[in-house]
């Protein structure tokens, strides 16, 4: 690849170290020879992909590729959606999620979502997080409270709504927003986080928030982002999966790819020839 080419990848943010050895953690995710079906006509092509537990996965491609249906299918979000089916193996932690046996709510939890949107419920802070523990049974209010304060915590959020808990949520700019609905998913202690472009609607200082968010983030989940910002896949992933047209065309480390890529549709894309 172009000298030129190299310079559009910028350092990696905190807590990501993009050459870090993969091979030390188990598996999260395996998806084996996946397609994919609205009605007949078919948006995914036998895509095989390993995720490492407690690290960083970014899916890019142009818009309609694929990417964000193969995210929805980690949690069959897919399953929402009339006249859709799906074929292949996907494996979260050895287990087969599309297997009759599977509770899809258990999953949902076990496997949370960020979508690009922020949708905070038209409720207060506080309830917005507690919202997932209630749901599911929980009831003792010193639990909540230490489980609310230490979410927001891992939001970076708590310094700035500590004291007015009870406000409403919607009162909270778009990049709070974003950060009260990453403390809602990590309130029903998901092991797995899946991001469908979780900033694309954010300022650049909201953005930045997100990122390092991500990097401090994957030391204790296993995080999944769909994004369309060839940099931002650059500074926030370990490893970088590149769709076009419904089929995997390269999938390795996040330096390899955007420094040193194997298929040159891979590089004609992330140095901006199409997409």
């Amino acid at each position: 690849m172009s000298t030129e080419s190299q310079r559009h990848v910028p350092p990696s943010v905190k807590g990501v170290d993009r050459d870090q050895d993969m091979s030390e953690h188990s598996l999260a995710i395996e998806a084996r020879n996946v397609d994919f079906y609205y009605g007949n006509l078919q948006v995914l092509f036998d895509i095989s992909l390993l995720v490492p537990e407690r690290s960083v996965t970014a899916l890019i491609g142009p818009s309609g590729c694929g990417k964000s249906t193969f995210l929805r299918t980690l949690n069959r979000m897919n399953d929402l959606i009339d006249d859709t089916r799906v074929s292949g193996k996907i494996l979260i932690e050895q287990q087969d999620i599309n297997s009759d046996d599977v509770d899809v709510v258990l999953l949902r939890k076990h496997v949370g979502m960020v979508f690009q949107k922020s949708t905070p419920f038209p409720k207060s802070i506080f309830d917005n997080v507690a919202y997932g523990p209630r749901i599911a049974g929980e009831k003792n209010k010193t639990y909540l409270a230490d489980l609310v304060e230490s979410c927001l915590k891992q939001a970076a959020l708590w310094d700035e709504v500590k004291g007015r808990l009870t406000d409403s949520a919607m009162a909270l700019s778009g990049g709070q927003q974003q950060r009260l609905c990453i403390a809602r998913t990590l309130a029903t202690t998901p092991r797995i986080i899946l991001m469908d472009e979780p900033a694309s609607a954010l300022d650049p200082a909201s953005t930045s928030r997100i990122e390092d968010l991500i990097g401090e983030l994957c030391s204790q989940y296993t995080i999944v982002i769909v994004t369309h910002n060839m940099q931002q896949a650059s500074r926030v992933s370990h490893r970088t999966a590149f769709f076009f047209e419904g089929r995997l065309i390269e999938f390795g480390p996040t330096t390899q790819i955007f420094t040193n890529p194997a298929e040159k549709k891979t590089e004609d894309y992330i140095t901006g020839r199409f997409g």
